[in-house]
């Protein structure tokens, strides 16, 4: 995963980078920079979760229409549980941590917070993969599947309530020497 904040800031227009040379607005604009890249990259795991809502409901689809309504209850809890996921990741506080507050933090400890959203990327195609793995109607029960797609999904939502912590540590640490 690329760093977006730096690639956001190589994108800017003449006149924002003029105002970097005002005293003081630079980190105004760089913090603002970064909440508007933390915005964008929550909004692009809420969409994966959406997508990934979408395969869920086709494969409900394909159970229903071959009759199979018993295996419907596994597809809901999961539908439930992505649904909720998506919520918390796109509307987490992303200005209330201190992470964008005049706070200097190195390299190292952005770095560690850009590992970990990049991880909850990975985590997504490990749920997607989990999804695969359902069995057409007519074959095997969708059953241990679905548990594992749904345990997936439990273990990222505890993942998430710890990138405050991430985020945390990082303002705290601060710049490494």
């Amino acid at each position: 995963m690329t760093n977006g904040f730096e690639t956001a800031k190589a994108q800017r227009n003449v006149l924002e980078r003029l105002t970097d040379k005002i005293p003081g607005f630079k980190g105004f604009q760089d913090r603002e920079l970064r909440r508007d890249v933390d915005k964008l990259l929550r909004e692009h795991l809420s969409a994966e979760l959406t997508r990934i809502k979408g395969l869920v409901r086709s494969k409900t689809r394909d159970y229903t229409d071959a009759g199979q309504i018993g295996a419907l209850n596994g597809f809901d809890r999961l539908d439930r549980k992505l649904d909720g996921l998506s919520q918390s990741i796109r509307f987490a506080d992303y200005g209330a941590t201190g992470f964008f507050d005049a706070v200097k933090i190195g390299e190292p400890e952005l770095d560690r917070l850009y590992q970990f959203d990049a991880s909850v990327v990975d985590d997504l195609a490990q749920i997607e993969g989990a999804l695969a793995a359902v069995p057409h109607p007519g074959g095997d029960s969708p059953d241990v599947a679905l548990v594992q797609a749904r345990d997936l999904v439990e273990a990222l939502e505890v993942k998430w309530k710890g990138r405050e912590a991430v985020v945390s540590n990082a303002v705290t640490t601060g710049p490494s020497q």
